[in-house]
């Protein structure tokens, strides 16, 4: 079993960055694909970057390309999403996902585990 915990959520003004984390227990995510979702109510959760097990492919969200960065540090069992120029539009509750594969991918259904979630609120 794979726990997942996110942190670095919080509240920052237009255009100013933050780091979400996401730290693994149960198994070593060298041996998994990651990536982070996000979800605002109402609405369902829609990708925002992914990272291959080997860290050589990520995917990222048209609406995030250019501005976020998925990245993973296996020694240290986290995932990282590096968010700058932030918009209020990316205001929505942040999950890290794990999968038993090589690849990376931007379908939520291929997502074994998932985090709790870390809330990102982006003020105008």
């Amino acid at each position: 079993q794979v726990q997942l915990v996110e942190s670095g959520g919080g509240l920052v003004q237009a255009g100013g960055s933050l780091r979400v984390s996401c730290t693994a227990s149960g198994r070593t995510i060298s041996t998994l694909a990651m990536a982070w979702f996000r979800q605002v109510p109402g609405k369902e959760r829609e990708s925002v970057a992914a990272i291959s097990r080997t860290g050589s492919t990520t995917l990222y969200a048209d609406s995030v390309k250019g501005r976020f960065t998925i990245s993973r540090d296996n020694a240290k069992n986290t995932v990282y999403l590096q968010m700058n120029s932030l918009k209020p539009e990316d205001t929505a509750v942040y999950y890290c996902a794990a999968r038993l594969s090589t690849g990376a991918s931007v379908n939520p259904r291929l997502y074994n585990y998932w985090g709790q979630g870390t809330q990102v609120t982006v003020s105008s």
